[in-house]
């Protein structure tokens, strides 16, 4: 494609190139820097060695974001990221990037096993594996170049981001060595906000032609919601004006757990309960579970009959969020893979399903049936040869008993034997 790009001051180091951050953060900087006096940049770093940089280089880092719904389409050229580094290829050019005052922000999407510490990562690796850890060294120089700090916005799907990356560099200042004044400084010069996004992106739309007059190998899909949810005790609306640019994007001091506790039980927990049954039935869409009656009530029940009900927020706001997720699911123009969702199913079970069922039997003293039959069918879909998980995950639930798999608190944080009787009589 061939664009002119708006020359401005780069600002804002993210570490990430993949659809969601191009289709969520730029996007929306993109709309900020057209509608306020923000001004801003994008450097992206690729956190691993193999990604899509070079893709994205060769196009000027110029891409076109795509929006589709019943509400129509929005087609926006986004031209925020000025360029990109790659550490593994040219380590000081990303050390370097310290050396700009102008950096105000470190926005990151790792994937959910991204924030971690590892005692393995050395001081001089160039670079060390582990995100937390190549961000420790660019801390490092700049705090030893008497500059400000940073203003992080993790959008990692964990929860407290922000404290846990915190968290592991200052393990890592702690492992190197690098002294309590590089600490202090940490604490006093940076900020680490917690977020929470929600969109559904749907990246390069494959086979399909969307009449853009010109090859963009960098396109990008989304639906049009839109959720960032940041907390923290600074004033950063004054800093990125988002509501200039009218987005959804709420900066709280101390509600981010409750728009969470939402999003989690009712958008990810209605996914992982509806899968596994889908996928045993030959589904392979949500959208297609969705315009099917029985799965689309199984859904519906799970969400309306059981999941809202253990939820402590206002009834009109839980009912008219689940409105819009189930509307979300059904977007023609969505085509979200079952066996995309499907990864790890175990684990996304014990963190987004069975909160609501034992939150369920504790209120109203006795079981959630529907979500007890979702339940009864994750142990079913591990039978076959469908899950994509840790290998001694899937062995361990293909060659034990429903009992056993309930009884074993590794995988549930608790020993479920309770439930076996229930669970059982829907095999």
């Amino acid at each position: 494609m061939d664009f002119k790009k708006t020359v401005r001051p780069e600002r804002v180091i993210q570490f990430g190139e993949g659809g969601f951050l191009r289709g969520f953060v730029d996007w929306m900087l993109q709309k900020v820097n057209e509608s306020s006096d923000f001004n801003g940049n994008v450097v992206v770093v690729q956190p691993i060695e193999q990604g899509m940089c070079d893709l994205l280089s060769a196009q000027n880092c110029v891409y076109t974001h795509v929006i589709r719904g019943v509400e129509g389409v929005d087609t926006t050229v986004v031209d925020v990221i000025s360029r990109c580094v790659k550490p593994y290829e040219d380590f000081n050019s990303y050390l370097a990037l310290a050396e700009n005052p102008d950096f105000r922000f470190v926005v990151s999407n790792t994937t959910e096993s991204g924030i971690v510490f590892s005692a393995e990562d050395k001081i001089t690796d160039a670079p060390p594996k582990t995100f937390p850890a190549k961000v420790t060294l660019l801390l490092k120089r700049r705090f030893e170049l008497g500059l400000g700090g940073f203003i992080f916005l993790p959008c990692e799907l964990i929860d407290r981001n922000g404290d846990n990356l915190k968290k592991c560099i200052l393990k890592y200042a702690d492992l190197w060595e690098l002294g309590d004044d590089f600490k202090n400084w940490i604490e006093r010069e940076n900020v680490f906000t917690n977020t929470l996004v929600d969109r559904i992106n749907t990246g390069f739309p494959r086979g399909e032609d969307l009449g853009l007059g010109y090859e963009d190998n960098m396109l990008n899909t989304s639906e049009f919601f839109h959720l960032w949810v940041i907390e923290t005790e600074c004033d950063l609306e004054s800093e990125i004006p988002f509501a200039s640019a009218g987005l959804n994007v709420i900066v709280t001091k101390d509600k981010l757990e409750m728009y969470r506790t939402r999003k989690v039980r009712i958008l990810n927990g209605a996914h992982t309960s509806l899968v596994p049954y889908a996928m045993l039935e030959g589904f392979d869409t949500v959208k297609s579970c969705i315009d099917d009656e029985r799965m689309c009530a199984h859904l519906r029940r799970c969400v309306f009959d059981e999941i809202i009900p253990t939820l402590d927020l206002p009834r009109d706001e839980l009912l008219a969020y689940a409105n819009s997720v189930v509307e979300r699911f059904g977007n023609p123009y969505i085509k979200h893979y079952l066996s995309a969702i499907s990864l790890n199913s175990v684990s996304k079970f014990k963190v987004r399903v069975l909160p609501s069922i034992l939150e369920y039997i504790k209120r109203y003293d006795k079981m959630p049936e529907t979500l007890i039959f979702a339940f009864a069918k994750l142990i079913e879909f591990y039978k076959t040869d469908m899950p994509q998980d840790a290998p001694e995950v899937i062995a361990f639930m293909r060659d034990h008993s429903a009992r056993e798999i309930l009884a074993n608190a590794e995988l549930w944080g608790q020993d479920l034997s309770f439930l076996a009787e229930e669970i059982e009589k829907c095999l």
